[in-house]
């Protein structure tokens, strides 16, 4: 048989990697969640429109038909996505997080809204039938 000094080391050092190995093992915690949070993380997030996505939701039927029906021409809502300052596209994509899934015909309505208060105070000039209030 083995000799106890040898019994004894070989004790020690499997006490010793027990202990290194128990030492490395992570902990884990549970709390509770609200539904909200829970909500949020299943939902994924949302990457930044450019100029060309916008462009590319005009070719949707239901923006083409709210379009049709508030007598805006395709061309000048082209021509106002092009001007877009970096600044207004970023306020774009912040409402548009605030909008539920699957809204962007209200989010192009919004749009248009943004682009007749414009025109309204004068800053831009798409749209013939409204008058300048100064």
């Amino acid at each position: 048989m083995l000799s106890r000094p040898f019994n004894r080391r070989l004790a020690s050092v499997l006490i010793a990697s027990q202990f290194i190995l128990v030492a490395q093992v992570p902990v884990a915690q549970a709390a509770m969640i609200g539904t909200p949070q829970a909500i949020a993380e299943q939902q994924p997030q949302r990457q930044p429109v450019d100029q060309a996505q916008l462009r590319a939701m005009l070719d949707d039927r239901a923006v083409q038909q709210k379009l049709e029906s508030l007598g805006v021409p395709r061309e000048q809502v082209e021509a106002r996505i092009a001007s877009l300052t970096p600044a207004e596209l970023q306020q774009f994509n912040q409402r548009l997080d605030q909008e539920p899934a699957g809204g962007w015909v209200g989010i192009i309505v919004l749009f248009l809204v943004i682009f007749i208060i414009t025109d309204m105070l004068c800053a831009t000039d798409i749209f013939t039938f409204i008058k300048c209030i100064n």
